[in-house]
């Protein structure tokens, strides 16, 4: 479905007629340009879209099938982009993605938007009251929704920060550090922020080709040149992020090798001391067994004190055995 459409006239917003062909006629008369964003749209629905603007036949099959890798292609009347926003949920301790495709001509911005948590009405808002950056026509909106998502990057990466401080002041409380929930809760946090990654890796290389850092430098096509600085902010930010991932993934990774490491302590503990008991209760077993024979001539047998003698022998055992284990830990 269609969201919004307008024309944009040095940087002011003006209603766009219904035809899309009028709309880009109208900009490209008016030195503008049109930007049309859309929620995920059907074939159908987006067919006269691409017919009306030329886009390519395979940035429009991966904008309509969506679950893209964040990337940046170049065509012949246009520029795609994929952006991957994330979500956070505090309630359930959950990521989620999103993504935004993003068309790019001399004269039209066509944005296709998949799943909630997108920035888009806000950087469209936002935009809007700034048309200093307007001006400079659809690469600003570009960077706008580059900027935008790579900063909900940047406070998410807080939120996880957050997360796994709690996981690990969890797996080291001595109470309920071994609990059986916490190795889920680990390997649960490692799959939030391996979704993460996902988002926040693939797209270093085009915000590098964007802000012209990439290899060979070259140029990128319907990119304003005077807007690599900008690119550059963006790209900047995003390593930051990508620092902070791989900060979270090795450190997480530390916190459940702790977590089986200490696991695996209480395991060698617990072992130990069903085995001093084990040695302790073979002591009075062995001597018993020994005089539970049924044998006629056997020495002691016709004592008079052999019976509390060999209680006593077994106290007196058991008591050097316990105090044996007691001074090595094992009890």
């Amino acid at each position: 479905m269609i969201v919004d459409c307008a024309i944009y006239r040095d940087g002011h917003r003006s209603e766009g007629p219904e035809d899309f062909s009028d709309a880009l006629g109208e900009a490209r008369a008016a030195g503008g340009f049109v930007w049309i964003g859309l929620h995920e749209p059907t074939e159908r629905e987006f067919e006269h879209v691409t017919r009306e603007f030329g886009l390519h036949p395979l940035a429009v099959e991966d904008a309509l099938k969506a679950h893209q890798r964040p990337k940046l292609e170049v065509y012949d009347d246009s520029l795609f982009a994929v952006l991957k926003p994330v979500a956070y949920e505090p309630q359930s301790d959950t990521v989620s993605t999103g993504e935004i495709m993003i068309f790019l001509g001399d004269s039209f911005v066509v944005i296709v938007r998949h799943g909630e948590g997108t920035p888009l009405k806000a950087v469209r808002h936002r935009l809007e009251q700034e048309p200093e950056l307007l001006v400079k026509g659809p690469t600003s909106v570009l960077y706008a929704v580059a900027d935008a998502a790579v900063d909900h990057y940047l406070d998410v990466a807080t939120e996880l920060q957050t997360d796994l401080e709690e996981l690990e002041a969890e797996v080291f409380s001595p109470d309920s550090g071994g609990s059986r929930n916490t190795a889920s809760r680990i390997y649960t946090f490692k799959r939030q922020v391996l979704e993460f990654r996902r988002a926040t890796g693939p797209l270093a290389l085009p915000m590098s080709r964007l802000a012209g850092t990439a290899p060979y430098g070259v140029a990128v096509p319907f990119v304003d040149d005077r807007a690599r600085p900008f690119f550059r902010d963006v790209s900047d930010h995003l390593t930051r992020v990508n620092e902070s991932v791989e900060n979270l993934d090795r450190l997480v990774s530390d916190i459940l090798s702790a977590h089986l490491a200490q696991m695996s302590v209480r395991q060698n503990d617990d072992m130990r001391k069903i085995s001093a008991w084990a040695a302790m209760a073979a002591i009075p077993t062995m001597l018993a067994g020994i005089y539970g024979m049924n044998f006629e001539h056997m020495p002691e047998l016709g004592w008079v004190w052999s019976y509390p003698a060999l209680i006593a022998v077994m106290a007196v055992l058991e008591v050097l055995v316990f105090r044996l284990f007691k001074r090595r830990g094992w009890l």
